[in-house]
């Protein structure tokens, strides 16, 4: 049987939905907005967190919008839910956020699937939680310096870090943080479109930071004529993360790749997210999770999946004390424990719940 076939008949009954909105100021300088899903059955309530980046969206959404009253499997819920308008107020501004928010209630009705039967995701697929590495992702300002990065070593002074390359990073800059950090992972952002972190094609800017860290592996570069030599150079290391919703979109990249970034959110659907991972492992292509800002369960979410397929990874799971502007100095140093006593989806560290 499949990773999901494992999943996919395991009974469920909502009652009723509630949606919980969460706001919080970020070191990248914007104020993230999120919302909570949760499904109520009888004495028990399964979350999930649709990571959708248009705040409008979230002040938009009305709960009367969402009746998934009724008994389901997990399999037909997520029917259910791959068939509703989960936007009826509006297009959103981005189309992966149609993804983000079935990932809400999909990733919800399995936490409530899962604490029904009285198990957890790693007792429902016969696997162990295991320790959770993770880097820390930040952006360097405007104009860029090393001073987050500084910040952050102060409170671990042995943190890894994923960085995002932008062109104002001259051979000063670089060489500095080459001196002072370990960077696991550069995120050339080339595959972004219509978003605030769109990264223009910069082979001279490839080619510095590639140089300044030959261990870390290198996410979404642009794909055109002036970047064709350096991805075919370094294709070992190449890794994909925006393009990636599932199975298709990995048989369609450019090359088998050995690297790529899986944020369950982008897949939309339990089943797509478990049927890629179970692709890339028995290709022994090298998984890390990767973030989306969450400010509650989702974060958590990220932490089960990785700590099941991928414990070892670089994985972009920082919990979310990180992102703050001034991070506490108590945060939780990689790698994460796993909970004693873990419930359905969710999985928190215990010296990490305020901060997950």
């Amino acid at each position: 049987m499949g990773l999901y076939d494992e999943l996919a008949d395991l009974p469920l009954r909502v009652d009723a939905v509630e949606l919980v909105r969460n706001e919080r100021e970020t070191s990248s300088d914007f104020t993230r907005v999120t919302t909570t899903v949760e499904l109520h059955g009888p004495d028990v309530t399964g979350r999930g967190e649709d990571v959708t980046y248009d705040a409008g969206a979230h002040d938009a959404v009305d709960v009367a919008d969402f009746d998934f009253a009724g008994k389901y499997t997990l399999d037909e819920f997520s029917d259910a839910v791959g068939a509703a308008d989960l936007f009826p107020a509006g297009d959103p501004e981005q189309k992966a956020a149609r993804n983000y928010r079935q990932w809400a209630f999909e990733s919800a009705a399995l936490d409530l699937a899962l604490r029904r039967a009285g198990e957890t995701l790693a007792s429902a697929l016969g696997r162990t939680y295991d320790p959770v590495h993770f880097v820390a992702s930040t952006r360097l300002g405007d104009p860029p310096t090393t001073d987050r990065i500084e910040t952050l070593l102060g409170v671990h002074d042995d943190l890894a870090f994923k960085l995002d390359p932008t062109s104002d990073w001259d051979d000063d800059l670089v060489a500095d943080l080459a001196d002072l950090a370990t960077v696991r992972i550069l995120d050339l952002k080339g595959q972004y479109e219509g978003t605030e972190v769109d990264q223009e094609p910069d082979p001279e800017l490839y080619r510095r930071v590639a140089d300044a860290f030959p261990e870390a592996a290198i996410e979404d570069p642009a794909l055109t004529d002036e970047t064709e030599a350096f991805v075919e150079d370094e294709a070992d290391r190449i890794s994909w993360d925006y393009p990636i919703t599932g199975v298709e979109s990995v048989e369609s990249l450019p090359f088998e790749p050995n690297w790529l970034n899986v944020k369950p959110s982008r897949f939309g659907s339990v089943e797509s997210l478990l049927d890629t991972v179970e692709y890339a492992l028995e290709r022994d292509i090298t998984l890390y999770g990767g973030g989306q800002f969450e400010l509650g369960v989702g974060r958590e979410h990220l932490h089960a999946v990785a700590s099941l397929f991928y414990s070892d990874s670089p994985n972009d799971v920082a919990p979310g004390g990180y992102n703050l502007p001034d991070p506490p100095s108590d945060l939780p140093a990689s790698p994460l424990e796993p909970p004693a006593d873990p419930s359905g989806l969710a999985w928190a560290s215990p010296d990490a719940s305020s901060s997950r």
